[in-house]
């Protein structure tokens, strides 16, 4: 069957009917599916963070080596991940998806599956939409969040003294696509959501600027950096790699620094924290983070007075 089979509409009430399946709406939805717009309430104190992201059919995936949940699920976590570079909790999303008559109906059934397993995973549910004809399969979403009044994480907050620290691990998804791509079957590569993690961060009275890695560790500080108005120094020592990641590159005659550094949709946070008081070393610690954030965190390096990441060029993945 093809989506020209079930037409619009029809392809509308099948994703309506998927969606409500397993969805306690309430909550933050006042209105959901079935109306001109969607109504979310917000809670006192509260302000709107507001995201779009998306992906798009021989840019971000690739039918041939992509599973359809696969790439689905990685959509909605790269545009979560936003919200998690915000200190922000996700109320739900729409979604605009175009795709040509003649693409099998598994497929994109698939697609929006698998977003749809990360909306109930993560409580954000869809809430809207629409569908268009097109020469290629994408999904644009528009992720809509709440953080509280004056406590949202920004990319401009880095102030020379601060520590520097990330969570997680960094290359994996860089090394999935490397292989993919060398014939060593489909993606499999599903990155983190650091939800969790980007709300706690807001809470830390010492946080400095946050962003999530999703163009390359050194294209990301390089925009915190240079919206900051500073400049930074890392300890390329300090990276912290997948188990076996070293190995793994070598199989594949590749460099596991330059994958670490510039590879891109990590998804991990990238975050600083003010030194001690009157400027002394301290503040919390590797450990203490990785408690309070309920991910790993390391310590990779410091903002210093200046501009640019000190050693590197930072370009990192562009679109154009």
């Amino acid at each position: 069957m093809r989506v020209r089979d079930v037409g619009e509409f029809g392809l509308i009430a099948r994703i309506a009917r998927r969606a409500a399946r397993g969805a306690a709406l309430g909550g933050a939805v006042r209105i959901g599916i079935g109306d001109d717009a969607a109504v979310l309430r917000l809670r006192r104190g509260e302000e709107l963070a507001v995201t779009t992201d998306a992906a798009v059919e021989g840019v971000h995936f690739r039918w041939r080596t992509t599973p359809a949940r696969l790439a689905g699920r990685r959509a909605l976590r790269a545009a979560l991940s936003d919200l998690s570079a915000m200190g922000a909790r996700p109320l739900g999303f729409t979604l605009s998806l175009t795709a040509p008559p003649s693409l099998a109906l598994a497929a994109l059934e698939g697609l929006v599956g698998g977003l749809l397993t990360e909306a109930r995973a993560a409580g954000c549910p869809l809430v809207g939409g629409n569908v268009a004809r097109g020469a290629v399969a994408s999904v644009t979403l528009a992720v809509l969040g709440a953080v509280r009044s004056g406590r949202a994480l920004r990319r401009d907050a880095a102030r020379p003294g601060d520590r520097i620290f990330v969570t997680g691990t960094l290359g994996a998804a860089a090394l999935d696509v490397a292989r993919t791509e060398r014939g060593g079957g489909p993606a499999r590569h599903l990155p983190p959501v650091r939800l969790a993690s980007g709300q706690a961060l807001a809470r830390l009275s010492r946080v400095g600027a946050c962003i999530d890695v999703s163009d390359g560790l050194l294209a990301d500080l390089g925009h915190v950096v240079e919206a900051s108005g500073v400049g930074a120094q890392l300890d390329v020592s300090r990276l912290p790699l997948p188990r076996g990641f070293a190995r793994a590159c070598a199989k594949l005659h590749l460099d596991p620094l330059a994958l670490a550094l510039a590879g891109g949709e990590d998804y991990e946070l990238l975050f600083t924290v003010r030194p001690g008081g009157s400027g002394r070393p301290g503040g919390p610690g590797e450990a203490t983070l990785s408690r309070r954030l309920g991910s790993e965190v390391r310590e990779i390096g410091c903002i210093v007075k200046g501009r640019g990441v000190r050693g590197f060029d930072v370009r990192g993945f562009t679109h154009f």
